[in-house]
């Protein structure tokens, strides 16, 4: 039997060992599967199997996560489904191109934070970004929270999922848009780089910043001035910046 109930959030969920598996195998698009800490069975071998084939992040918890999850009726295992479709990233860069508009897309490398994500989209949404390329793995849910704070900007915005930031570089960069990162690693400062052609602005995580392997690929860095004696700003709060200067430079 497949259960699901709405929250208040705004988010279906699932719960159930074999709804679970149920819906991944007819293509649910979901964002994060919940498992209780030393589940075992042949069930729970074919949930872990059916995980790993469709890449989906999952998380190790305690009981008591899964019973505020789902009001105890979780026999071990709660899964999230997306509220929004994503789109493929192939798609959707073509289209933009097809469109005649100069692209800008926004790529967060693993963002764990679902209010910064949503603040994030909502900036997104109202710079005329082309679409945000997020992370299958490790990065921050699609959930009630990131509607919230959105104001609604995840439903109006494309939204892509690939396996690896770098598989996102990589095909922007094969499409001629250039890819810029955003870190203080950077010798020049957004104000010094042209936006005004088809790009890509990669943002990090909150604490880590952007992969090492992903800055390799890069084509080119850029940072934001900083003049207090504190040395870093709110990534959602650098991402409107960013994305700012870009509309400037556009307009």
């Amino acid at each position: 039997m497949v259960f699901y109930f709405y929250n208040m959030k705004n988010e279906t969920t699932i719960f159930g060992i074999r709804a679970i598996i149920e819906a991944i195998n007819s293509g649910k698009e979901i964002d994060k599967i919940f498992i209780q800490k030393g589940l075992k069975g042949e069930l729970f071998q074919e949930l872990e199997y059916a995980i790993r084939k469709a890449k989906i992040n999952v998380s190790y918890v305690p009981i008591e996560k899964l019973n505020r999850l789902s009001k105890g009726n979780h026999q071990g295992a709660v899964a999230q489904i997306s509220p929004v479709e994503f789109y493929e990233i192939e798609n959707l860069v073509l289209s933009t191109i097809e469109s005649g508009k100069t692209p800008l897309f926004l790529l967060l490398d693993q963002l764990s934070d679902v209010r910064n994500f949503g603040a994030i989209l909502r900036t997104a949404e109202c710079t005329g970004v082309s679409g945000v390329i997020i992370q299958k793995k490790g990065g921050a849910p699609v959930s009630g929270d990131t509607i919230k704070t959105s104001a609604g900007a995840v439903f109006k915005i494309p939204i892509c999922k690939v396996d690896h930031i770098k598989d996102a570089v990589f095909y922007m960069q094969a499409s001629g848009i250039k890819v810029i990162a955003a870190t203080e690693k950077a010798q020049n400062l957004i104000y010094d780089i042209s936006l005004n052609t088809p790009c890509a602005i990669i943002m990090g995580s909150e604490g880590r910043g952007i992969n090492p392997s992903v800055l390799k690929v890069v084509d080119e860095r850029a940072k934001l001035p900083i003049l207090g004696d504190i040395q870093s700003l709110n990534v959602s709060v650098a991402c409107g910046a960013f994305l700012y200067e870009a509309v400037r430079q556009r307009s």
